[in-house]
């Protein structure tokens, strides 16, 4: 039985949301009005069943609570990292994420959220908002409090395959028609500055944390910017996209075959092609959408085919 934990993905209906995950990658989604696909998640909100195997059906937030084996004994009480794909067919709020410290004391909860996002698809001419203009912070409430959103913030064009760090503190946004995959620390913690004054079917408009925003919000805004190195191994290309405090993100792309050894655990979302995975001499094939972790306790493992997957693990 495959030693490699295949994952069900679990989806999120949001007013943002679109039918891009069932176009692209084949997802069942619930509703065209679909806005997340939880790939690789132990988070209390939405953890991801595993599929087949010895495991299967046991869900990554117990595999992570009872067989802590599986992913190197690493300390803590909650799975570090969540991958999940993002369908924006309409803006998304603009927003700032706590950093740990502010998420323990105000909201009672171990992580922060740092992120990072990969540019899957994009419509021409689609926008994300990166940063803001005020210097100060008193200058970032007073233009809050008059509205001020064009002056505020930046708007940042994108392209397919472009790379994004969001650290905790940094207000952004989503823009219309952006696809992305976004790796970050497992926390659900919002706060909005601007919904765009949306209100849902019934009427209401989603509540604003300005308060909370402004307090968190980096100031002046910094851009960081990772640059990235390649390595080739055979028929392997590894780009490496970042490696930060919480976690490292890598680019492969094979054409051909390529055998790996392994002392940690990985996160894996293949974003392109199809191919195969051998581990404990089970070939599982493996396809465009699909999400799966390789534990600590698999050494070894072989990969053929022609496959993009974005790997990401904590850092250490």
């Amino acid at each position: 039985m495959s030693s490699i934990l295949f994952l069900s993905p679990v989806f999120k209906e949001k007013i943002w949301g679109g039918d891009r995950l069932e176009k692209q990658f084949n997802y069942p989604i619930p509703s065209g009005q679909t806005g997340e696909c939880w790939g690789i998640s132990g988070h209390e909100n939405g953890t991801n069943e595993v599929l087949g195997g010895p495991y299967a059906g046991k869900t990554v937030r117990a595999l992570w609570e009872n067989h802590r084996e599986l992913f190197n004994s690493e300390p803590g009480d909650e799975f570090p990292l969540l991958v999940k794909i993002i369908d924006a067919q309409d803006d998304l709020s603009v927003q700032v994420h706590p950093d740990d410290e502010y998420a323990k004391e105000h909201e009672n909860y171990a992580f922060g959220k740092t992120e990072c996002w990969y540019i899957l698809d994009r419509d021409p001419g689609a926008k994300l908002i990166l940063g803001h203009s005020a210097e100060t912070r008193g200058e970032l409430s007073r233009m809050v409090d008059k509205g001020q959103w064009d002056e505020l913030f930046r708007d940042v064009p994108v392209e397919k395959g472009d790379f994004y760090y969001v650290p905790s503190g940094t207000v952004h946004a989503i823009g219309k028609g952006i696809m992305i995959l976004e790796i970050q620390q497992s926390s659900d913690i919002t706060y909005r500055f601007y919904d765009y004054d949306r209100t849902d079917d019934t009427g209401s408009t989603r509540d604003l944390h300005i308060e909370d925003s402004v307090a968190c919000s980096m100031v002046p805004h910094e851009d960081v910017r990772p640059e990235r190195t390649e390595t080739q191994h055979g028929d392997l290309s590894v780009t490496r996209l970042i490696r930060e405090r919480y976690f490292t993100v890598d680019r492969w792309e094979l054409n051909g075959q390529t055998s790996q050894t392994n002392d940690h655990y990985l996160l894996m979302s293949v974003i392109e092609g199809e191919g195969t995975i051998t581990a404990d001499g089970e070939p599982q094939k493996l396809k465009k959408g699909d999400h799966f972790i390789i534990p600590a306790t698999v050494r070894s493992y072989d990969l053929s085919g022609s496959l993009t997957i974005m790997s990401s693990q904590t850092t250490r």
